[in-house]
């Protein structure tokens, strides 16, 4: 308690009702629940099996979950339930299986899976070529979010274009259910569902459950919201820890007014703000401050530091998109050389992906090392989880999610009918898919259907056998050339070089496993095993981010993290606020991710604009961001216009000069 501030000690000790702790960026809220965690355990007495925190990321929990390990020590922290709303649903789900209608064993479709499954009802209902399916997708997973069940889409749908999705949302829901399977949503709306028709089971939770914290409350969607209420009851033993002015989900689901939601559905709500910041510089947070200042607000706060005032923040005008990317590194370059910095010490901002292709040419043709992140991850690929999916296959014939993603990858002339058929037929004889094949009878699906079915299971037993009898790796490489993979990928890609590309990860892929069986001396099921288990996506990335590179990413993908000295770059209109939210209205939210990017900065923060951009082969003129005017304009220094100022070019020339002596020296 004695590293809190009064505030932060002021949120752990309450426990006398519900409380929203409004943390500002760089407030350490992380630390206000992981202690107040150790709160209830050592002085109120609670056990750690009735409580849970939830949060939005996989890392985020881990962390957290470590904090309390090292707070509590020895078997203190067992039982405790830190997780995912998504891992939190599924505990649920998985312990009430037969009120759900499911069976042992069923699949979570992700959203690849889900865009396919929709694609091809789309062809085989409609005979359209799919190209509606990521449309559809989005907007069944906002109906799940705001709890709205086919029939009711199918009521309220206006137009051909609502029509259709909410068809297919019905059609959809159907060949999950035939498949075993739920999608991502579904694991918040179906306990939300379960809770409201059986109190009996709604009791039994809120009994296991007896004090429950969540984390970055305002990202939470309608759905998520109500599992929170319907958890704590009316109990009240509540902590949720947000901020509003970092809310900038609003495009998948997030609501940012569920903070003063808390307000009317808990009258006895208890206010904690903290607000003194332990990341950046005064000047910074006064920037911030001013900056968000002009979005509406239910609960105001000012953030403040004892860090120093710091230095100006600097505005770049450069000339265009090439001449931005040169300067940034150019920046970078010299400031670490007058400095003394790692490369690790930057960080490069943008809103959206595409910004970032000329700034990696910049600091590869400098030879300036740097991590992009929020690039597609090896092992989310589609070419590499077809493959894992065929693996998944060889270990567990009995693996219904595995089949049903690679059943017709090639293609095998298996549509949604058929496997849709095939799933009714397995939840009926409560057997899984691959068993199913061998029980299926005329009057199910027709012979040609059922043909190409048991081809489809003959093949992958021999092949498990082949696996099994010791062809090991040898055998796996024999299953991809027999099922012409590669062949299958030259009519998908765009071009050779991308099948090539991606014909080289499934190669890489394999020669992994091989390499998992020779370091770890096991056999292939083993190995495969080994690989499906691991948290790959995660490992890979961590693999990736050395600690001494430049790290470029989106604002968004920034939440919650910080680096000594920030570049924003594209800060101009129609970038940053983006075009689209412009014309949608929806300027605080893009007010709020330019307050997310500002605050990532420690020390420093400099902003890049383009008087001249490329966009879609003709060159147009930009116009300064309406934020860069939202800003304090005392604390701004411009660079690259008719009022450069000389002194501090000299004094900067003067600092470089000395860096380059004591390189020497």
């Amino acid at each position: 308690m004695s590293q809190l501030n009064p505030r932060q000690r002021e949120a752990v000790r309450y426990i006398d009702g519900p409380l929203l702790v409004l943390a500002g960026a760089g407030s350490g809220k992380t630390s206000v629940i992981t202690r107040k965690i150790a709160y209830l355990v050592e002085t109120c007495g609670l056990r750690a099996s009735r409580i849970a925190a939830v949060t939005f990321t996989n890392k985020a929990a881990r962390e957290m979950k470590d904090r309390v390990g090292k707070l509590l020590g020895g078997n203190a922290a067992e039982g405790l339930t830190v997780s995912t709303f998504h891992q939190l649903g599924l505990k649920i789900i998985r312990s009430e299986l037969k009120l759900l209608g499911l069976k042992n064993g069923f699949s979570i479709f992700d959203g690849q899976d889900t865009q396919s499954l929709i694609k091809d009802l789309l062809i085989q209902e409609h005979g359209s070529d799919g190209d509606q399916a990521g449309i559809i997708q989005q907007q069944i997973s906002n109906w799940k979010n705001d709890r709205v069940l086919p029939e009711q889409a199918l009521a309220g749908a206006s137009g051909p274009a609502q029509m259709l999705c909410a068809q297919a949302y019905r059609r959809y829901q159907r060949a999950l259910k035939a498949y075993n399977a739920l999608d991502f949503d579904d694991l918040i709306l179906l306990p939300t569902i379960l809770f409201e028709s059986h109190a009996d089971i709604l009791e039994k939770w809120q009994n296991t459950i007896h004090y429950l914290l969540v984390d970055e409350y305002q990202d939470t969607n309608s759905s998520q919201y109500l599992l929170v209420r319907q958890l704590v009851g009316v109990r009240g033993a509540l902590t949720v820890v947000g901020d509003d002015d970092q809310s900038i989900y609003a495009w998948r689901g997030a609501r940012p007014e569920n903070l003063a939601q808390l307000q009317e559905d808990f009258p006895g709500l208890k206010l904690v703000k903290l607000e003194q910041n332990y990341r950046s510089t005064s000047r910074i947070l006064k920037a911030a401050n001013t900056l968000i200042a002009n979005n509406d607000h239910v609960f105001e706060k000012q953030l403040w530091s004892e860090l120093g005032y710091g230095d100006p923040l600097r505005v770049i005008r450069c000339a265009d998109e090439n001449h931005e990317a040169e300067q940034v590194v150019a920046e970078i370059l010299d400031h670490k050389l007058r400095k003394r910095t790692r490369f690790g010490d930057y960080a490069i901002l943008y809103r959206g992906n595409h910004q970032s292709r000329l700034i990696e040419l910049a600091l590869q043709q400098q030879q300036v090392p740097y991590h992009l992140s929020g690039g597609t991850s090896f092992f989310a690929r589609n070419e590499v989880k077809d493959i894992m999916a065929y693996l998944r296959l060889i270990v567990n014939e009995n693996d219904d999610n595995a089949f049903l993603r690679i059943a017709n990858v090639p293609r095998r002339k298996l549509g949604a009918s058929t496997l849709e058929a095939l799933g009714n037929f397995a939840n009926e004889q409560h057997c899984s898919l691959s068993q199913a094949i061998g029980r299926i009878g005329s009057g199910v699906l027709p012979e040609a259907g059922r043909n190409r079915l048991r081809e489809f299971r003959l093949w992958m037993d021999r092949i498990r056998r082949q696996c099994e009898g010791g062809g090991g790796i040898s055998a796996v490489r024999q299953m991809i050339r027999e099922m012409d993979y590669e062949e299958w990928l030259n009519q998908l890609s765009s071009s050779e070089d991308v099948a090539e590309r991606r014909m080289g990860n499934v190669h890489f892929l394999v020669d992994s496993l091989n390499r998992v069986m020779t370091d770890e001396g096991v056999e292939l099921d083993e190995a495969i095993s080994r690989l499906i288990l691991r948290d790959l996506m995660e490992q890979q990335e961590e693999e990736d981010a050395s600690p001494d590179n430049v790290q470029l990413m989106t604002m968004h993908a920034s939440k919650g993290l910080e680096f000594p000295h920030v570049f924003i770059i594209g800060m101009e209109e129609n970038l940053l606020p983006h075009r689209a939210s412009v014309e949608d209205g929806n300027i605080e939210e893009e007010r709020r991710l330019a307050y997310v990017g500002i605050t990532r900065a420690q020390q420093t923060l400099a902003m890049t604009m383009a008087a001249r951009r490329r966009q879609f082969g003709e060159t147009i003129n930009c116009e300064p961001s309406r934020f860069i005017d939202e800003l304090p304009q005392d604390d701004l220094t411009w660079q690259g216009t008719d009022v450069d100022d000389q002194q501090a070019n000299e004094e900067r020339g003067q600092e470089t000069l000395a860096g380059l002596k004591e390189l020497f020296a």
